[in-house]
């Protein structure tokens, strides 16, 4: 061995002094951070989400499936439920001076969701797709309670739930309600993932109310929006000029639970829902957020109050996912429609079950038969045996997160990476007597690497120096992240942002996005 090998076999010994507190696992969380998410530039990020992480109202609704596993296609398809509730994400109820300012007017007691709206995010996590599904379809609801409007899926199972549980003797109305909340939940998924051909797809769950467009509207200091025209109208109490503007709060809510007046009833309605979350996520994805640790924790506070996030959601690993999305590619859509219809003296929209179903495949195409993992790596044999330290050289934070998940894929252990000077060369080490470690770890890289023996290093661990020259291999299909995107983000530059005069006309027949400012009625 070189005495430049040697060198580089003692710096990680004082880097990881230097790592102090953070240590190995909170400076790979750190460094994902700073190159994905930018949650902050300072591990103040850090703390805030996993502070948000551990004080999220939650609840159990994919107990079929292993708790926290990642999604067979790598995929995240998330069931977004805007419910008519008075209540808090907790089950309290609202003052009634709230609910006077946000004109909720009387809750009807049947727990109907007036938004669906599924969001599928795929593997490589650069574009999402949300698909809105319109309250009045009339469809099949899931658990044999015939054909109805899609937004009484939840209802007919919180109803018969809630009933069951107080005949069998339960006084505890928390448990009555609780319980009967998750049964409504499982039943709009069903109800969904029937209606579009694909069970067991959605593997994400997200509620919001009455007050969570007012408190996160609120913490974002507003959302942009433009209408063609202005609007008044008492009963939502909205009242806006024609343009693009910046509502929050009271106006938020009116302007997306608007129904009278508004061109195309519940179609329109719809429109204006993704009007408003498209500029929510141009907002949520602009550095006035992302790097600004108050703003961030004052949206993480909001988000606890009023939200309510299905279990072993690892905000982590979503933020991770998500690091190459912008703004522009987001994609609004909304199942077809067949047409007005009244059935049973209601008015529905009329909805064929085929046609949504080739719509969404469209859209989201579905795996192929077997195995759905059909590129991930395979297991190295004998893997398990070791344990892998990463040193990352090659410059760009997102190859160590990279390989650390390629590795684990294979079955090595070891959960972290850290950063080191920059090297030129890839150098994978073992300990004394188990250079066949090595030549697994080699292996598994798939590169011509060199393996040489580190004396220091414990039995059972091996180690690599990834340097400039280190190339992942083709099939194991990770995403990078914008090296351009990453300088950026560690010199403090802020990202760019939509001008408030950036409009962009929307024909009817074309999709929103969140790349601009879609011009509504």
């Amino acid at each position: 061995m070189t005495d430049g090998a040697r060198e580089q076999v003692d710096a990680p010994g004082a880097r990881r002094s230097r790592l102090g507190t953070i240590g190995l696992a909170g400076w790979r969380t750190f460094v994902s951070l700073l190159s994905v998410t930018v949650l902050s530039l300072t591990f103040y990020g850090w703390q805030v989400l996993s502070s948000a992480q551990s004080n999220l109202t939650t609840t159990d609704l994919f107990d079929d499936k292993e708790d926290g596993a990642p999604p067979l296609d790598g995929a995240v398809d998330i069931l977004l439920v805007g419910i008519d509730s008075r209540t808090d994400a907790q089950g309290n109820p609202l003052p009634p001076e709230v609910l006077a300012k946000l004109h909720a007017g009387v809750e009807q007691g049947d727990k109907q969701t007036d938004t669906m709206i599924l969001v599928h995010i795929p593997q490589d996590g650069t574009s999402a797709t949300a698909i809105s599904f319109p309250r009045d379809s009339y469809v099949e609801i899931a658990g044999g309670y015939g054909n109805s409007r899609i937004n009484s899926a939840f209802a007919f199972a919180y109803n018969e739930t809630a009933n069951t549980l107080v005949a069998q003797g339960e006084t505890d109305d928390k448990v009555v309600q609780e319980q009967a909340k998750v049964a409504g939940r499982k039943n709009l998924i069903a109800t969904i993932e029937n209606l579009i051909g694909r069970p067991g797809m959605i593997d994400r769950y997200a509620e919001v109310n009455l007050a969570s467009f007012y408190e996160i509207t609120k913490a974002v200091e507003g959302v942009q929006v433009c209408l063609k025209e202005p609007v008044k109208e008492a009963k939502s109490g909205i009242d806006l000029p024609a343009g693009v503007q910046t509502i929050e709060g009271v106006d938020a809510l009116a302007f997306v639970r608007q129904r009278i007046g508004v061109p195309g009833g519940d179609l329109g309605r719809i429109q204006r829902q993704q009007a408003f979350l498209s500029g929510l996520a141009r907002k949520m994805l602009s550095s006035d957020i992302l790097l600004s640790p108050t703003r961030l924790a004052d949206v993480i506070e909001a988000v606890q109050k009023s939200v309510v996030l299905s279990e072993d959601w690892d905000l982590l690993e979503f933020a991770n996912q998500m690091r190459g999305l912008t703004g522009g590619n987001i994609e609004f859509r909304t199942i077809p429609i067949v047409g007005d219809a009244r059935i049973n003296g209601a008015a529905v929209l009329e909805v064929d079950p085929a046609q949504v179903q080739a719509f969404v495949d469209e859209l989201i195409p579905q795996e192929p038969e077997g195995d759905p993992r059909m590129d991930a790596p395979e297991k190295v044999p004998g893997a398990e045996a070791y344990a892998v330290d990463i040193y990352n050289g090659t410059g760009d934070p997102a190859v160590g997160d990279a390989t650390r998940s390629l590795l684990a894929g294979q079955g090595f252990g070891g959960d972290s990476y850290a950063s080191m000077d920059p090297l030129s060369s890839t150098v994978i080490y073992h300990a004394q007597g188990e250079q066949a470690g090595g030549e697994l770890l080699r292996q598994a890289l798939g590169g011509n690497l060199a393996v040489v023996l580190d004396p220091q290093l414990p039995a059972g661990t091996l180690a690599v120096h990834l340097g400039t020259d280190f190339t992942l291999p083709e099939s194991t299909n990770q995403v990078m992240a914008d090296s351009s995107q990453v300088e950026r983000l560690l010199t403090n530059a802020p990202a760019r942002q939509q001008t408030d005069a950036e409009s962009i006309e929307t024909a009817e027949d074309e999709p929103i996005t969140a790349g601009g400012v879609p011009c509504i009625h």
